[in-house]
């Protein structure tokens, strides 16, 4: 007898994934974005080493929350991804996927990476620097401009990369139904990379100042 090859289905919990994702696009990429968007703050404090601020007199439960790093930045972080970043990621993507829908030749597919560097690329690295400004203690326009100006080069380059390679791979490899998923995997590895990232460099500059400020002393 010849032997029988077993062919495995898609994970149970991908396929429910799926289904809600069908049945409720927006709802269910709110609470997928912003539960990621507050593991990536969680695990990019935790990853970088950055300091913990628990006061003596908390409870237990506050103290093993603060110490892991669940706090109010963490909480901030994913009502961003629920209000902010998901809807209008879901926008700007479907309206790409309407533009292009059915066009599958390589001047398409090009076009579609052009167009997603150009138009939506820009307009998410702005939200997200000004989201982010507003998130680490801006209280005015001209600081979230401020703030804007100053990464939007940095990030929208890094996007630009990233952003084609990972456009290229969707195109041809992953079913347009899984695109949901592969680019909230994406963006959640890149991201918890930036904060991880941009943690250090503040801790480094902390450390800059204060030994700074010994040597005056």
């Amino acid at each position: 007898m010849s032997p029988t090859t077993v062919t495995k289905g898609p994970h149970p919990l991908l396929v429910k994934y799926l289904a809600q994702l069908a049945q409720h696009p927006l709802r269910t990429k709110c609470i997928t974005t912003g539960t990621l968007s507050f593991l990536q703050e969680v695990l990019g404090s935790n990853l970088s080493g950055s300091p913990t601020n628990v006061p003596k007199d908390a409870s237990p439960l506050a103290r093993v929350l603060g110490n892991a790093h669940v706090n109010a930045k963490a909480i901030k972080m994913a009502i961003y991804g629920f209000l902010i970043s998901a809807p209008l990621s879901h926008l700007l993507i479907g309206l790409l996927q309407k533009a292009f829908a059915g066009q599958t030749s390589a001047r398409a597919r090009i076009a579609q990476i052009v167009t997603s560097n150009l138009l939506i690329s820009p307009i998410q690295t702005s939200t997200f620097l000004a989201s982010m400004a507003v998130i680490n203690g801006a209280s005015s326009i001209d600081e979230v401009i401020k703030t804007v100006r100053a990464g939007f080069f940095s990030v929208l380059r890094i996007s630009w990369v990233v952003s084609p390679l990972s456009m290229t791979i969707a195109q041809r490899f992953i079913p347009v139904e899984l695109w949901v998923p592969f680019f909230n995997a994406i963006q959640f590895i890149l991201g918890t990379y930036f904060n991880i990232r941009v943690k250090r460099l503040r801790l480094a500059a902390l450390k800059k100042e204060k030994k700074d400020g010994e040597r005056k002393d």
